[in-house]
């Protein structure tokens, strides 16, 4: 029995010789995957580096700023209402006021005519006040085409037509000679032109001494502007 025996140890040691050799086969059969996964990591990474990239480049630089929700013509005291927050991508140079100033904006006036959808700049606003002591607040209504192009704080000069009229026909002057053809004044605000009835308003600052002719002569439209040069 030990002599039938003793052929079966080399069939042992042949599989056990056989089995290593399966699994360095396998070992290799992995390896050859794995450079294969390292390039889906490497794209993968690439993937996410490029999407924080654009991420950061459309939305890390905006800033919080003031737009206007309505148009506010010029002269006029800028509500809270007007106002609404606006996240935008801004050039450094530019100059807009931010969210923080709202609460300092409000009631403040245009300087010139602000419109709907438009960033709030801080050059278009101010809080002095318009009409000062000794002077005379007077609305004069003029033809949309006889209106030149103005803003608060402009000086132009009213001329009151009905006395060139009265001279150039020869007509006796019933009023104060030594009263002036015209009078300089300052523009306050400045109003929309009505489509009804084609008249463009604009109030002006004068001196309270003046105040009462210029009310009537502009009462009967017997005046013209004329805007003052630089420098004037």
């Amino acid at each position: 029995m030990s002599r039938t025996d003793v052929p079966a140890q080399p069939a042992a040691r042949e599989a056990q010789v056989v089995a290593p050799r399966a699994g360095t086969q396998a070992r290799w059969q992995a390896r050859r995957r794995r450079p294969g996964m390292v390039a889906a990591a490497v794209a993968c990474i690439a993937v996410c580096v490029a999407g924080n990239w654009w991420y950061w480049t459309q939305n890390g630089q905006r800033q919080q700023v003031l737009e206007l929700s309505r148009d506010v013509p010029a002269g006029n005291v800028i509500k809270d209402s007007d106002l609404k927050a606006a996240s935008v991508a801004l050039d450094p140079s530019m100059q807009v006021v931010g969210i923080q100033q709202r609460s300092q904006v409000v009631g403040m006036r245009a300087l010139s005519s602000l419109h709907s959808g438009a960033l709030l700049h801080p050059k278009e606003v101010t809080r002095k006040s318009l009409v000062k002591g000794g002077e005379q607040k007077v609305r004069i209504a003029l033809k949309s085409g006889q209106m030149p192009q103005l803003r608060p704080e402009d000086t132009v000069q009213v001329v009151f037509t009905a006395d060139a009229a009265s001279s150039s026909a020869g007509a006796p002057k019933t009023e104060d000679t030594s009263a002036p053809q015209s009078v300089q004044v300052r523009v306050v605000w400045v109003g929309a032109a009505p489509e009804s009835t084609g008249e463009q308003v604009v109030d002006v600052a004068v001196d309270k001494a003046q105040g009462p002719k210029l009310a009537a002569q502009a009462a009967a439209g017997d005046v013209a502007l004329a805007v003052n040069g630089a420098g004037s």
